[in-house]
């Protein structure tokens, strides 16, 4: 049925809220948009936000870039030694920091998933320690472990740790709660106890999603272990850091490369290994 312009009119004027926001509302969405843009803007004059700053950073970030090429290239043992054993050591932070965190973190993270612990103050306790514990940066916890234990890679490894067991709990038990119950009757319904449940119902849903948050917080914690470095905590960001204060720009450009390099080979290597083990786990349903 074709409706004409008089209709639409008519009927305009008898339900306009139909056919228009209610004045409240759009003085709300402008009153938004003038905050955010005033915000926007009083925030680049406070941080001197200004043209003539920008081009100057970018001449003098084009002096850095003509300080790093060409890349240097060591000639001897003796020189590439060193940056290798600060490539090794970044990726031995990481690995270990990461799997420090996710063991003390699994079994905390049934303690805040709802259909796993039924006691609301326990689990909203539990949940509260998480926040806690990821609101502290890993860089900050370098800061005071390097102060408890001294310089070297076991204050990294212990930041590291530390920081990924409020993130790995919050992540696992998100997962645990979003598995199906049906897996789960069909144990209690075979006459499975409790444990079982959990071990045969529950773990083969959540295994692969695991897997993967343990993968992708590895390849971060590789990248954020450079960060850790240049405080003190041990690996490749101490050397870059050396090289960066001695103004030795062409080999702060090769440990870049080569930390990008390995960046790179880390991802490769745990997409295969993702993809391997999850095409297992589907394999099996």
């Amino acid at each position: 049925m074709n409706v004409t312009e008089k209709e639409i009119a008519h009927y305009r004027a008898q339900v306009p809220h139909l056919y228009s926001e209610p004045l409240r509302v759009r003085l709300q969405r402008a009153a938004v948009w003038i905050g955010i843009v005033g915000l926007f803007i009083y925030c680049l004059i406070v941080f001197d936000f200004s043209p003539a700053r920008i081009m100057t950073g970018v001449e003098r970030f084009g002096r850095v870039l003509g300080f790093m090429f060409p890349p240097y290239v060591w000639t001897s043992w003796f020189e590439f030694a060193p940056i290798l054993e600060g490539l090794l050591e970044t990726l031995a932070i990481a690995f270990l920091g990461t799997v420090l965190g996710a063991v003390i973190a699994f079994p905390l993270s049934f303690l805040g998933a709802k259909n796993i612990n039924r006691i609301p103050f326990l689990r909203h306790t539990t949940r509260r320690g998480y926040d806690v514990i990821r609101a502290f940066e890993t860089l900050i916890l370098a800061l005071i472990f390097i102060r408890a234990f001294g310089l070297g890679p076991l204050p990294g490894i212990l930041a590291m740790a530390v920081s990924e067991i409020g993130t790995f709990a919050k992540l696992f038990s998100e997962a645990i709660e979003n598995t199906s119950e049906k897996p789960v009757d069909g144990v209690k319904a075979s006459g499975g106890s409790r444990f079982q449940t959990v071990r045969f119902g529950v773990m083969p849903q959540v295994s692969p999603v695991i897997i993967s948050i343990l993968l992708y917080n590895f390849e971060s914690n590789v990248r954020s272990g450079t960060i850790l470095g240049i405080v003190g905590a041990g690996g490749i960001g101490f050397l870059l850091s050396d090289r960066i204060s001695a103004y030795k720009w062409d080999e702060a450009w090769s440990i870049i490369f080569l930390i990008i390099i390995m960046v790179y080979i880390i991802d490769w290597l745990s997409a295969k290994i993702r993809k391997k083990i999850i095409g297992e786990f589907g394999d099996t349903k």
